[in-house]
C-alpha cells in the first residue's frame, strides 16, 4: 500500500467542524449507555449487558454504513456457557482499500460502595469539563469514539466510501473475555482486518496524546493456607500452633524484598528509554499518602511498565467486627501477579509456584485456584499503522504523541495477535491520568474525549485514501 501525505488543512478544518458540531449529540448517546449499569461479573444482574447490547447495535444501525449488524454469544473457554453478547458490524473494503477494526467493550466495572462516589455511578453527571459515571471513560467512550468517528468519515467522504469496517464491541471485558478466543473463532472470516484499533488505554496528559506500545500481561489466582482441621482457642493453643493467617502473612512477605520490589525468582523484567516522570507525578496520581514511599527500584515508569508485580487484592478471613480468640483453621487471598513484557504468562506461573513451594513456612498446607492467565504485549512500531496513527493524533491534538506502556493488562490482544497475525494493532484510548477507571467517580475529559474522535475520524480518512 502506498502511504498518503498529510492530511489538507481544508479537510483538516472539515473534519475538525464536523466532529466539534457533533459532540452535544455524541456526550448525549455517552450519557444515556452510562446510565445502564451492564457490570459483566457474576452476581450482577445479566440482563443490563442485553440491554447494553442492544443499545450498542441499534447506534450501530443507525449509522447506515454496515452490511451486517449483529449481536453475537460464543461459549465461555472450556465450557458450554455462553458469554455476554458482543455486537458485530461489518462493511466490506472496496477498490483495494484496506479493512479497520474497531474494537471497545460496552461491560463495565462494578460500582463498588457507593459512598465513595460524589453523583451517583450510573447517573451520568457533568462537573467542569469532565462527565462523570461507570464507564464514562472505560470504556463507553471507546464505543462513542468509534461510532462519531464513523459519523464523521460519512459527512466528510460520503456514505460510499471504500474503507472497509469491522466494528467489535465486546461485553465482558471486565470479567475477563472469557469467550473471547471462541468468538475469535466462530467468526474469522468477519473479524479479519488489516488494522485494529483497540480503544481502551490512556492518553499521557489532557493535552498529549499516547500511543500504548507495551501491555503488562497477568497471572491471577486464589490461594488458600490451611493449618489446622477447625479453629482452636488461642489462648489455651496459641505460641505453638500456627494459625492459617499467620502462616498466610508469612507466605506473602517472602513475594517482595525490602524494597517493595519483586523476590520471586524467574519473574523477570526489562530495562527501558521512558518518559520524564518523577514521584511527585506519582504521588499526583495515584494519592499516595504524605510519608508513605513508592516501592520498587529504577525508573518509575520502568517499574509500572516493564517489570513484574505483585498485588494481593482481597482477603476471605474473619472479619474484625466477627472476631473471636481462635486460631483460624484457614484463609484465602486474592492474588494479581502482573508480568512483564516479553515474558510468558505460563512462564510466569511456574515461577509463581515454584517460589510458593519453596516458601511455605511449618509444612501449611496450600493450594493455588481459579488460576487465570493473560500474555503481555509488545507492539511491533515499524509498520505502516503507526505511523498512521501518530500522525493523525498529531494532527488532531496538535501535539506529538508520546509511545507509552500501560502497566495495566489487555490480555485478549494478544490473542488477537494469534488469529490475525498479519494485522497491525493500535491500542488507542479516550482516558486521561485523572480518569479514575475501575474506582469512585471514574470520569472522561471532554476535550480529551474531543481529541480523541478526530484522531479516529482522520486516521479513517486517510486509510479511506490509502490505496
Amino acid at each position: 500500500m502506498t502511504s498518503v501525505p498529510a492530511t489538507h488543512p481544508d479537510l483538516l478544518a472539515s473534519l475538525t467542524r464536523s466532529v466539534t458540531e457533533g459532540m452535544p449529540s455524541t456526550i448525549a448517546e455517552l450519557a444515556t449507555l452510562v446510565r445502564t449499569a451492564s457490570v459483566s461479573w457474576d452476581g450482577f444482574d445479566p440482563e443490563t449487558v442485553v440491554r447494553s447490547a442492544d443499545a450498542v447495535a441499534a447506534l450501530a444501525t443507525d449509522l447506515g454504513v454496515f452490511d451486517s449488524v449483529q449481536i453475537a454469544r460464543a461459549p465461555k473457554a472450556g465450557t458450554d456457557d455462553l458469554g455476554q453478547p458482543a455486537v458485530l458490524a461489518t462493511r466490506a473494503a472496496k477498490n483495494g482499500r484496506p479493512t479497520i477494526m474497531l474494537y471497545a467493550h460496552h461491560d463495565v466495572q462494578p460500582p463498588g460502595d457507593d459512598s465513595g462516589w460524589e453523583s451517583p455511578p450510573f447517573e451520568p453527571t457533568v462537573r467542569g469539563d469532565r462527565l462523570y459515571g461507570r464507564g464514562a471513560a472505560d470504556d463507553k467512550a471507546g464505543v462513542m469514539a468509534h461510532m462519531a468517528a464513523i459519523r464523521t468519515l460519512v459527512e466528510v467522504a460520503g456514505s460510499d466510501f471504500d474503507l472497509g469496517l469491522v466494528l467489535f464491541i465486546e461485553g465482558e471485558e471486565e470479567f475477563g473475555s472469557k469467550s473471547f478466543g471462541n468468538f475469535l473463532q466462530q467468526h474469522r472470516a468477519e473479524l479479519e482486518a488489516d488494522v485494529i484499533v483497540v480503544a481502551d488505554s490512556n492518553n499521557w496528559t489532557t493535552e498529549i496524546p499516547a500511543l500504548t506500545v507495551g501491555l503488562r500481561g497477568n497471572v491471577t489466582f486464589k490461594l488458600t493456607v490451611e493449618t489446622l482441621e477447625h479453629a482452636s482457642h488461642s489462648g489455651m493453643f496459641g505460641g505453638a500452633v500456627p494459625d492459617a493467617m499467620l502462616a498466610g502473612i508469612r507466605l506473602l512477605s517472602t513475594l517482595h524484598d525490602d524494597a517493595g520490589s519483586v523476590a520471586v525468582a524467574g519473574l523477570v523484567g526489562r530495562d527501558t528509554d521512558t518518559p520524564p516522570y518523577d514521584e511527585a507525578q506519582l504521588r499526583l496520581e495515584t494519592g499516595l499518602l504524605d510519608g508513605v514511599s513508592p516501592i520498587g527500584t529504577g525508573s518509575i515508569l520502568d517499574r509500572i511498565w516493564s517489570k513484574p508485580a505483585i498485588t494481593v487484592t482481597g482477603i476471605d478471613a474473619p472479619t474484625v467486627v466477627a472476631a473471636s480468640n481462635t486460631l483460624a483453621p484457614s484463609v484465602s487471598v486474592k492474588v494479581s501477579v502482573r508480568v512483564a513484557p516479553g515474558q510468558p504468562a505460563e512462564e510466569a506461573l511456574a515461577a509463581i509456584e515454584a517460589h510458593i513451594a519453596t516458601h511455605t513456612p511449618f509444612g501449611a498446607r496450600v493450594t493455588m485456584s481459579d488460576v487465570d492467565l493473560g500474555d503481555p504485549f509488545l507492539v511491533d512500531t515499524a509498520g505502516w499503522g503507526v505511523a498512521e496513527a501518530k500522525r493523525a493524533m498529531a494532527e488532531a491534538w496538535d501535539a506529538e504523541p508520546v509511545e507509552a506502556g500501560i502497566g495495566g493488562s489487555i490480555p485478549f490482544i494478544s490473542e488477537l495477535t494469534e488469529v490475525f497475525p498479519e494485522a497491525q494493532i493500535l491500542v488507542t484510548g479516550v482516558e486521561d491520568p485523572d480518569s479514575r477507571a475501575h474506582s469512585p467517580n471514574e470520569s472522561l475529559h471532554l476535550g480529551v474525549f474531543r481529541k480523541a474522535v478526530l484522531t479516529e475520524a482522520i486516521l479513517l480518512v486517510r486509510l479511506n485514501e490509502r490505496a
